[in-house]
């Protein structure tokens, strides 16, 4: 059993607990179950996309709830039985939970489904108060927004 021991990295920050953790319980789950299967892209510096393949889901069988730093998404079997004498049952219809941890400000944008593909759009929305900023040194009272290196220029 692979496992990366965080202790050494405990011992010399504070704070961040809460990714250590992660780590670890991502550790251990990685021989977990894969179904459905995903994808997860970065389509922005601040904008994300998941991608699951839900071939046979309705929209009303799934259910997607965000809360804090959490994405959890449900989908429920199905009791329609086709008519007739099934030969081979090859599509998987069963019920599934994919959980997907979020940085912090990470919110759900959008939610669609396509042709089997459910697709979640994420971004990324930090707040102001906790953007950086630059300090006035000399005792001036006034605090200025540190800007993009293209806003500059553009003002320039």
């Amino acid at each position: 059993m692979n496992r990366f021991d965080t202790t050494p990295y405990r011992r010399s920050t504070v704070g961040f607990d809460r990714l250590f953790d992660l780590m670890e319980r991502q550790a251990r789950n990685a021989g977990g179950d894969n179904y459905p299967p995903f994808n997860i892209e970065r389509r922005d510096e601040d904008e994300y996309r998941i991608t699951l393949a839900v071939a046979g889901f309705r929209s009303e069988d799934l259910d997607i709830t965000a809360q804090q730093n959490l994405l959890v998404i449900q989908g429920r079997k199905r009791d329609d039985r086709p008519e007739g004498e099934m030969l081979h049952l090859g599509i998987a219809n069963r019920g599934f939970e994919r959980r997907f941890d979020l940085a912090d400000y990470v919110r759900v944008d959008n939610a669609d489904l396509k042709d089997g593909m459910l697709v979640i759009d994420l971004v990324r929305e930090v707040p102001e108060a906790m953007k950086p900023k630059k300090i006035a040194i000399g005792g001036q009272q006034k605090l200025e927004i540190v800007k993009d290196d293209e806003d500059d220029s553009a003002a320039a």
